[in-house]
Formats: C-alpha cells, sequence, structure tokens
C-alpha cells in the first residue's frame, strides 16, 4: 500500500488510504499484477506550495496550498481546486485518485487531479481572496496547462476564482489561455451548460436507479443533506421529475416536510434567511438525524466522510446516491451493503460536473459555443451510458454498484497505462 505524510490523527478516517485500498482492491478483482497497481495507486506528481499573501492590514499570512496529478495516463489531469481549514495532503491525494476513477467511469479523455489551499475564505476580503487565488495560481502555474491539467470550482471557489486563475496564467504566457480551467463565466469562455451539471448528473443517475429497480418516481420521498452549489438545484430537479423532497440539512440545522418541500418556496426562504432552517410548516430536527428521517433515497450533498458506521446502521432510505466527494467511509459502506442498501456512488453520481467540465474544454479548443439544449443532450446521454454499463457490469461481477465502478475505473486506467507502456 502507497501511503502519504498524513496529517491526521490515526484514529480519525484517512481518505487517502480509504481510496487506496478501494483501487487495490480493484485491482485484485480483475486480476492485475500488483506492479501495475502500484502504477495505478502511485500519484505522479505532488506539489505543496507556500502561498503568503498581503493582507489588508499590511501584514504578511503564509498559507499552504497542493496541487496533485494522481493519473494523466487517459489524458490531462483533471480536478477541482477547493479553500478550506480542513485541506491536507491526504485529502487532496484522495481527491485526486478520485478524479481519475471518475473520468474513466464516464469514459472522457481525462486523468485525475486535485489541489486546495488551508484557508477560511470567509475570513478574507476579496482584495485578499484575489491576492491569494492569484499567488497560488502562480506557484501551480508550471503544472496546469489545456493539455496538462485543468482546474475547476471546489468547495468555496467559483467562477470569479477560476477568472482570476485564467487571468494569471495567461499573463505569465503571455497570451490568452481560456481551457486552462473550467467553470469560468460564459464571458471569457465558459459554457451554457455547466452551472448545475453536477446535481442534474445526480438526478440523471437516481432517475436510472429508480428505473432499474422497478420503482415509481413518484412514490419516492428524498432527504438532502446540503444546501449549496449541488444540494440546493437537486430540491427542483428531483421534484420536477416527480419526487418528493422531505427532508434538507445545511449548516445551521435540518428540517423535514413529510408533505414536501416547494422548491421556489425553499429557495426564497433561504434568499431572505441564509439558512434552511424556519421553513414554513417544516419541523426542525438535529443535522445528524437528518438520515433517520422516513425516506426512499437519501442523497448526501456537503463533505465527506459523514456516513460512517453509526449513521449507516441508522439510515433509512432504501437508496443512497452519493452527491458529494467521498461522503461514506469504508465502514459505513460495508454496513450500508450489509443492509442491502443500494448506493450509486460518487465516481459515477457526481460526475455531471466533470462531464461538463470536459464539455466546456471541447468548446474552448474548438472556439465554438454549444447550444445549451446540445450540452443537456449530451451531458444525459454519458451519463445514463455510464450508468446502464456500470449496472450491466455490476451484474457481471456480482458485486456492490461502488466497487463495480471503482473496478471499470481501474480497468480503463490499467488499459491505457498498459499500452503507454513504461519510459525508459
Amino acid at each position: 500500500m502507497v501511503t502519504r505524510p498524513s496529517e491526521a490523527s490515526p484514529h480519525e478516517f484517512n481518505p487517502w488510504l480509504h481510496v487506496t485500498s478501494l483501487i487495490e482492491t480493484a485491482g485484485h478483482l480483475l486480476g492485475l499484477n500488483e506492479g501495475l497497481i502500484k502504477r495505478i495507486v502511485t500519484p505522479e506528481r505532488i506539489l505543496e506550495v507556500a502561498v503568503p499573501v498581503r493582507m489588508d492590514s499590511g501584514e504578511i499570512e503564509m498559507f499552504h496550498g497542493w496541487r496533485i496529478q494522481h493519473s494523466t495516463a487517459r489524458g490531462p489531469g483533471k480536478g477541482g481546486i477547493r479553500f478550506h481549514p480542513s485541506v491536507n495532503v491526504d485529502e487532496i491525494a484522495a481527491l485526486s485518485a478520485d478524479m481519475s476513477i471518475k473520468c474513466a467511469v464516464v469514459n472522457i479523455p481525462y486523468g485525475g487531479a486535485k489541489g486546495g489551499i488551508r484557508v477560511d475564505p470567509s475570513a478574507l476580503s476579496r482584495a485578499e481572496l484575489e491576492r491569494l487565488t492569484r499567488r497560488y495560481a502562480f506557484s501551480i502555474a508550471p503544472m496546469i496547462g489545456p493539455d496538462r491539467d485543468i482546474p475547476a470550482p471546489d468547495i468555496n471557489t467559483d467562477t470569479q476564482v477560476m477568472s482570476w486563475i485564467m487571468d494569471t496564467v495567461s499573463m505569465l504566457a503571455g497570451h490568452n489561455i481560456p481551457g486552462v480551467v473550467t467553470g469560468k463565466p460564459l464571458a471569457i469562455g465558459g459554457t451554457l451548460g455547466h452551472a448545475g451539471a453536477t446535481s442534474l448528473g445526480v438526478t440523471i443517475c437516481t432517475s436510472a436507479i429508480l428505473q432499474r429497480m422497478g420503482r415509481l418516481a413518484s412514490e419516492q420521498r428524498v432527504v438532502i443533506q446540503g444546501y449549496g452549489k449541488v444540494g440546493a438545484p437537486l430540491v427542483k430537479l428531483l421534484s420536477d421529475r416527480g419526487m418528493k423532497v422531505v427532508g434538507v440539512a445545511d449548516i445551521r440545522g435540518a428540517i423535514h416536510v413529510p408533505g414536501g418541500i416547494d422548491p421556489t418556496i425553499m429557495a426564497n426562504h433561504y434568499k431572505e434567511a441564509g439558512t434552511i432552517v424556519g421553513y414554513p410548516d417544516s419541523e426542525a430536527v438535529a443535522a445528524d438525524l437528518l438520515f433517520t428521517l422516513p425516506s426512499d433515497i437519501a442523497i448526501p450533498a456537503a463533505l465527506g466522510g459523514v456516513i460512517d458506521q453509526d449513521i449507516a446502521k441508522t439510515m433509512a432510505a432504501s437508496i443512497v446516491v452519493e452527491a458529494a466527494n467521498g461522503p461514506t467511509t469504508g465502514v459505513g459502506a460495508d454496513v450500508l451493503a450489509s443492509r442491502g442498501i443500494a448506493v450509486v456512488p460518487d465516481v459515477l453520481a457526481n460526475a455531471g460536473g466533470v462531464v461538463a467540465s470536459y464539455f466546456e474544454w471541447a468548446q474552448d479548443l474548438q472556439g465554438y459555443l454549444w447550444e445549451p439544449e446540445l450540452f443537456h443532450d449530451r451531458l444525459e446521454k454519458t451519463m445514463r451510458e455510464a450508468f446502464n454499463y456500470i449496472w450491466t457490469r455490476h451484474l457481471q461481477l456480482d458485486v456492490t454498484l461502488r466497487e463495480t465502478a471503482i473496478a471499470v475505473g481501474v480497468e480503463r486506467i490499467a488499459e491505457a497505462t498498459e499500452l503507454r507502456g513504461l519510459f525508459p
């Protein structure tokens, strides 16, 4: 097993050790030799950078950032950049490996990468955030580019952060490079369909598994953990497809609405209150009890590692669709499997975002903006084809959907790795 220097205590969930274990298990399931498994597991490049920032007060603060390229066997690295106080090398390494698997699962020509800075962006002014972003972009610039590694938004980063990164790299190169990042504003090379693509992909996968299991959408009650960039659009998207969202949680608490949440009323309430708590005619519940509410589908759309052994034991839903990255721990996944709870894993369920990024990148290289209808048709086609392939292999391999998706991703990375050979 390949390990990285860990900043977590031995008793904490370590996302890097978890993902390497999944890859190794998939490699053995596929009958790959140990040398090839080691090549697939080991990150190709790990860059840690110091990010000095002159604060508005004139003082200099130091932050730490990372950019990790896990695999570029199938194409340029692809993965978001997150700004969060919990960011560390194990988290970024695990997420970069997840991206390698995810891109292979949906069969787009990318490898996997991820980046981040350990910082609380809410404590920074806009000017400080721009200086932080640009200094970080300068530090990782030798690693990124349209044919090397293409960052995108992630937790606490957005279109503005991507704009600053694109501009910084373009200034260093002396010419415009719109394809260096995705998730940009439309005015500087973005695409008409990127916003909400992750949520749309989750919705497509949710509909697909209901069809495979012979269940009617109109009879499904859904709970969603998280009301951010992914969770908020899901309330409307799932409601539009006939499902009833009966519970939602955010950082301030959780609510239960047995009759179903109205997406428009919720959006207006959140805009005014800044939280889902207090939604009209809702019952407040403890956030850690969200997944115990009477429901059929549970969607974690917040941070990783939230469905642990204890949560898995009390999970009320019979289907889990992972909208967040790595929301289920290894032990949690085992408990869900032992209880017969079907799980659409993150590397498939939330891949709509990276598929949208691929489309944006292709448009930047072509210099041609696709119509929204074409974008959404291609996204739906790509996600449904990926789900159907994983479902078919799941029946052939007779393992869980998570194990199947990891195996398919590893299989495709292994094929590319072997075809390319070993240099020198």
